[in-house]
């Protein structure tokens, strides 16, 4: 695959993530799919993990400030926003707006995303 069709497979991935629909991302992560920051793995994990943050975080909302890609890399600078309004990761609702930003690389393989590593900042 080309970098420029590298770079297309994540802005495809982060318009699905901004629906808020975790089945839209299953032509573009891969089932062997390896979180790194959250240390799980597969496709059907992340999916479960998107529904939990989803709930959580019904409004949230992640845009690509930046991406370049290299080899099987694309590296991506976001900048995102949320509310707290579910419980997450044992934290009781805030009802706070949040705002971060992160920089991400991801392995394309086949077309789709098998890695992703984060670095974020609050």
């Amino acid at each position: 695959m080309s970098l420029e069709e590298n770079k297309a497979i994540i802005r495809r991935f982060y318009e699905s993530v901004n629906k808020h629909n975790p089945d839209l991302i299953d032509e573009l992560v891969a089932q062997g799919y390896i979180d790194h920051p959250r240390q799980f793995q597969g496709l059907e994990n992340y999916k479960q993990h998107l529904r939990r943050y989803y709930t959580s975080f019904p409004d949230s909302h992640e845009t690509i400030e930046d991406i370049i890609a290299e080899g099987d890399k694309v590296c991506i600078r976001l900048k995102g926003t949320a509310t707290q309004k579910g419980e997450y990761r044992g934290l009781a609702p805030t009802g706070k707006k949040v705002t971060w930003e992160a920089h991400t690389i991801f392995r394309i393989v086949n077309g789709k995303i098998a890695e992703m590593w984060v670095s974020q900042t609050n």
